[in-house]
């Protein structure tokens, strides 16, 4: 049996930062992984396989956002982007680039159509292809098509000014 105190301290950091790709405002990320945490939580009894946590527990994630935001779809967006980075030895010039950086693509993702998101969001976190399409119910094949369209995407939006 699976426990739900491993299952968040393994995966709370990655479920943050997908749920980052989703929503900008600070409190409303908070909410959201709440959320997702309480529906793991709930889930977890049917999990049959625990080899097949990983691509479980990535499949609530993403419903839970997909979830989001079409609830969210309709409502104007006045949050401004925050990516706060932890502090690290680089000099205040390469911090303030390292930033501006991850600010970029953090902007480009949630700017992806959500299916692309989340081949991008999951790829990040280190999952195969086959994971990803476990995780999201597609086939591996499809996983490939999204990814490439994805970096696409993701590479025309980096290098327009």
């Amino acid at each position: 049996m699976v426990r739900f105190e491993d299952v968040a301290a393994e995966f709370g950091p990655a479920i943050a930062r997908i749920v980052a790709t989703y929503e900008c405002n600070a409190a409303t990320r908070q909410d959201l992984t709440q959320d997702i945490l309480v529906a793991i939580f709930k889930s977890l009894h049917a999990l049959r396989d625990p080899t097949r946590l990983r691509p479980f527990v990535f499949r609530i994630v993403h419903n839970r956002c997909l979830d989001h935001v079409i609830r969210h779809a309709s409502k104007p967006r006045m949050d401004a982007l925050t990516a706060e980075l932890p502090d690290s030895d680089e000099d205040p010039r390469q911090r303030f680039l390292s930033r501006e950086n991850s600010g970029r693509l953090l902007e480009a993702i949630r700017s992806l159509e959500v299916p692309y998101r989340q081949v991008v969001t999951l790829l990040l976190e280190d999952m195969s292809y086959a994971e990803i399409a476990d995780a999201l119910g597609i086939t591996i094949s499809n996983v490939g098509v999204r990814v490439n369209r994805a970096k696409t995407q993701l590479r025309q939006l980096l290098n327009s000014p």
